[in-house]
């Protein structure tokens, strides 16, 4: 009989690999060197882009902490669990989010997070059929708060993780899928809530946007006008897309290569990624005002049309 720990017991086992895999700092470089000499050698075609972007991607995850891809406190989607369940549902349906925090009076007291399948399980037994004539019967919601429903129903509140801004990114992917609890909860020093990480978060960090059955990939209807001049887009609409629509040249011939999206191209301008309210100006006359992003992109932009002046026009 040996006394030796099991390996995944070994203290710090995690720490070393990582000191060693960060102690290459052109890891990456060398990588991409093999694989293209690879392909060259074998006269097979070199490395896919997106291969190319994910391993970029895969490689710098390892540097990246929790507080470079959490979602700031000030964009958190969350509910007092004073709340009703029509509340409830109705926040589903608004914020399109499988998981909603849920905290005690202020958000700096998360106290656990609701799925919408355990929603929909609650609404199923909880809620009543309601017949009316000449009509397809509807389900009324019964007025609960949060707070009873949780009490009467157990499971309909989860766990949440609650991480320093400062844990490493991938300790807590590790964390998440050892613990099948896919939110996190941000907190400072001094126990207020800084954010939120998703294990959805995560995972895009390395493989890129995951876009879903209702994420619309039509470039027609990732922009929408919102009166005269002003346009709401999301920020994955081609550059070229919106060069045709606005008869102008957004992104110089000789950069062509650093952006293809609405996204990149603010990105490039800025040198960031700009916060929600920040407004960007394009010499074509284009103004760019952040509606939606994070950390690490911009989702959704609303885009103004400033005609040129006279003296402009005139002038040339």
């Amino acid at each position: 009989m040996t006394n030796e720990k099991p390996f995944e017991s070994k203290p710090g086992i995690l720490q070393k690999l990582r000191r060693r895999f960060l102690r290459t700092a052109d890891l990456r470089q060398s990588l991409e060197t093999v694989i293209e000499s690879h392909a060259e050698q074998s006269g097979g075609p070199a490395m896919a882009e997106d291969a190319r972007s994910m391993l970029g991607n895969l490689l710098g995850f390892s540097n990246l902490r929790v507080d470079d891809l959490m979602v700031p406190r000030a964009d958190i989607t969350a509910l007092d669990e004073t709340a009703t369940m029509r509340q409830l549902l109705e926040t589903f349906t608004d914020a399109n989010h499988s998981r909603l925090p849920i905290y005690r009076e202020t958000l700096d007291d998360v106290t656990g997070m609701v799925h919408v399948k355990d929603f929909l399980h609650w609404l199923t037994h909880k809620g009543k059929a309601k017949r009316v004539k000449g009509k397809t019967p509807g389900l009324s919601i019964p007025a609960d708060e949060l707070a009873t429903a949780i009490k009467s129903h157990g499971s309909l509140l989860r766990d949440v993780l609650y991480v320093p801004p400062s844990m490493p990114a991938p300790d807590l992917l590790v964390k998440m899928k050892t613990s099948h609890i896919h939110m996190a909860i941000v907190v400072d020093e001094y126990g207020g809530s800084d954010g939120i990480v998703t294990f959805e978060d995560l995972v895009e960090a390395i493989v890129g946007d995951i876009a879903d059955e209702h994420d619309d990939d039509d470039e027609v209807a990732m922009i929408e006008p919102q009166g005269e001049n002003t346009w709401i887009a999301d920020a994955r609409i081609s550059i070229s897309t919106l060069d045709q629509m606005f008869k102008v040249d957004l992104l110089p011939a000789e950069d062509e290569d650093e952006a293809d999206t609405l996204g990149g191209l603010i990105f490039e301008m800025h040198g960031r990624v700009p916060s929600k309210g920040e407004v960007i100006a394009h010499p074509s006359g284009l103004e760019f005002e952040i509606m939606q992003s994070d950390p690490r992109r911009v989702k959704k932009v609303k885009i103004l049309l400033k005609p040129k002046s006279v003296t402009e026009e005139s002038g040339d």
